[in-house]
């Protein structure tokens, strides 16, 4: 089973690109951040027409997650628990049942946290200890699990390609990569740095001349249960996704292959 995940950054913007790479890659399963659109206006119909299960959680303007699925989708769950008055659309789970086995997945919008320091900040570390809470539940059946998205998080030197650019950064602050080192401490695995060890690999470039210098991070993660982990058998990401089209996102679809 292929699983992606991809910041698009606006759905409706990218929405041509997506298509384009969704019909060259075939995945069996999206999860979708950044999609910038309520529920209602999300592009079904274009997608539905690949052959695509839609769940939504959207959000005007700003945020929002969906995940697509070629199988049916059950058990979708919006919203990440732990703080009923955050209204943010970050976070989507649903249970995916494919030929050969069920996994857990969810598409993960984590908060930039900039500027640093400060309240966005602060709410970026509140909202990645209410999903290493829920990581942490989520272990509890034994059962497949992989948490994708973006995570806003550069977790080492060899994720950027200028570290020293980032040190005043909220994606690369101590207490930042303390979060995702927490996830990988309650048995979850980084499924590209499983595979690719070495630096240089990167998911995000912005819009001011980085992509032509490759000055880019890595910031879209995808995390596995133990139970994910022993069926992994590929991890990529499309780099060349982020020059293939006049209004790119500035990120790039990351997918694994797992043995369901």
């Amino acid at each position: 089973m292929k699983i992606a995940t991809w910041n698009v950054n606006s759905v409706k913007a990218r929405l041509e690109p997506a298509l384009a790479w969704l019909k060259q890659a075939d995945p069996d399963i999206v999860c979708l951040q950044e999609i910038k659109t309520v529920d209602e206006g999300f592009p079904r119909e274009a997608l539905e027409a690949l052959g695509y299960n839609c769940a939504v959680h959207g959000q005007k303007s700003y945020n929002g997650v969906a995940i697509l699925s070629k199988h049916p989708l059950e058990d979708v769950t919006p919203r990440l628990s732990g703080n009923d008055a955050d209204e943010q659309a970050r976070y989507l789970e649903a249970v995916v049942t494919g030929r050969h086995g069920t996994v857990r997945v969810a598409s993960i919008y984590a908060p930039n946290g900039n500027p640093f320091p400060g309240p966005k900040f602060d709410y970026k570390l509140a909202w990645l200890e209410r999903l290493r809470l829920r990581a942490k539940a989520l272990l509890e059946p034994e059962e497949p699990v992989v948490l994708m998205g973006d995570y806003n998080i550069i977790p080492e030197d060899r994720d950027a390609d200028r570290p020293k650019a980032w040190i005043k950064d909220a994606l690369f602050q101590p207490e930042s990569r303390a979060m995702y080192r927490r996830l990988e401490n309650l048995g979850y695995t980084d499924a590209f740095r499983a595979l690719h060890p070495e630096g240089e690999h990167y998911t995000f470039w912005d819009y001011f001349g980085s992509w032509e210098r490759n000055n880019g991070i890595r910031i879209d993660h995808i995390f596995l249960s133990p139970q994910a982990a022993d069926l992994l058998q590929d991890c990529r990401i499309d780099r060349d996704v982020r020059g293939a089209s006049e209004k790119p996102s500035d990120h790039v679809p990351v997918w694994i292959d797992l043995a369901i």
